[in-house]
């Protein structure tokens, strides 16, 4: 059996077309890989959906010295948090169509 894909617009009904087979805009202020200052520091957007918007943010890098007095620098990993979608934050690099 072969399968096919079904066509759901009805050529009679052209009323409905523009109301029913809109295609869906992103309604979130933040997207995917925008470039976001939060507290004074830059982070990216990893994802968006309709609860929580996931951001990365580079922790500094630690230096201190051991008990022997040798230099030590530590990179943290990545600080990862979500937010709002619709949080107004500073956008560095607005990528709009």
């Amino acid at each position: 059996m072969k399968h096919t894909r079904k066509c759901f617009n009805d050529p009679a009904q052209t009323e409905f077309v523009g109301i029913i087979w809109r295609s869906w805009q992103h309604p979130f202020r933040l997207h995917a890989d925008d470039v976001i200052r939060f507290d004074g520091r830059l982070c990216r957007v990893i994802r968006v959906n309709e609860c929580a918007a996931g951001i990365i943010m580079n922790r500094p890098v630690r230096d201190f010295k051991t008990r022997f007095d040798k230099p030590v620098r530590f990179q943290p990993p990545l600080a990862w948090f979500r937010i709002s979608p619709q949080s107004e934050v500073e956008i560095l690099n607005p990528k709009r169509k």
